[in-house]
């Protein structure tokens, strides 16, 4: 349930070539059933144009708001081919286009915001960023809408895992920061700390209170996946759930400025296996 994650910096023309097999966290995977993949696939294709689009390194910031403005007005069935076929695929499943709206919102606020005051900011900027992913699926398989909530922590969690991890790739390539200013400021750390090769203990400290505050997130999310409906969903939703931990707690421990936090493939495939089996299990004495 993971939107396009920015890669750190790209120089091309508001295009980066990465696919859904590229993101962190399971995008649309062979779990689903396929008259539910196509819509989702759908959706990433438009939010992969508009991500790339916000972190474009050749183009200006009207340059972006105008690109991203195409991509709106798509939605209403004349612009950016990728917001076209979406909107079309929305209006063919009944699903409303705010959650596209909402998505192009943060990308838009990628173009024009660079710094978080608080966690609640940056909660606000996940609301729109993160949130809609969730959504969409869910109303793509016709979940209820009472699970908004559990899925909202969980991709608003995923989000910002994915912000420490690539901490410094935001702020060399893009002059972002993901982790808030006022913990930042708590721990005595620096913004221009990001730019070094290793993070000094003051930014650790910062990137530890960022990562705790992520692992209560997880904590609201974990009986997320208990409530869905269908099952192959809910198996895809216990993976993400379980690498999200699993990144979390490295976060907790290694400073992603000189230490790997991502996962190996193998260590993803074998938490992946982990994680379905027990849902299946769980679904099973239920």
């Amino acid at each position: 349930m993971e939107g396009p994650r920015a890669s750190g910096g790209r120089a091309m023309t508001g295009r980066s070539g990465k696919g859904h097999r590229d993101e962190n966290f399971p995008v649309a995977s062979k779990l689903l059933r396929p008259e539910h993949r196509a819509p989702i696939m759908a959706f990433y294709r438009f939010a992969r144009v508009a991500d790339d689009i916000a972190d474009a390194a050749d183009l200006s910031p009207s340059e972006k708001l105008h690109k991203l403005g195409e991509l709106r007005r798509g939605l209403d069935g004349d612009g950016a081919p990728e917001a076209v076929a979406l909107a079309r695929t929305m209006a063919e499943r009944g699903i409303d286009p705010i959650h596209a709206h909402e998505l192009l919102d943060a990308f838009t606020q990628d173009v024009t915001v660079r710094r978080y005051a608080d966690w609640d900011s940056l909660i606000g900027y996940c609301r729109l960023s993160a949130m809609p992913v969730g959504r969409f699926v869910l109303d793509v398989h016709g979940e209820d809408r009472a699970t908004w909530p559990l899925s909202d922590a969980l991709c608003a969690a995923l989000q910002v895992i994915n912000h420490l991890q690539d901490c410094a790739k935001d702020y060399r390539a893009l002059d972002r920061i993901y982790i808030p200013a006022d913990m930042l400021a708590a721990s005595g750390a620096e913004a221009e700390d990001l730019a070094l090769t290793a993070a000094t203990p003051a930014l650790r400290d910062a990137i530890v209170a960022t990562a705790a505050r992520t692992r209560t997130l997880l904590e609201v999310s974990a009986p997320f996946a208990g409530g869905i409906r269908d099952r192959r969903l809910a198996a895809e939703v216990a993976i993400i759930q379980r690498l999200a931990e699993s990144l979390t707690a490295r976060l907790l421990t290694r400073d992603p400025l000189s230490e790997r936090v991502h996962h190996r493939t193998v260590e993803a495939v074998l938490l992946a296996g982990g994680a379905a089996l027990g849902q299946l299990f769980a679904r099973r004495r239920r």
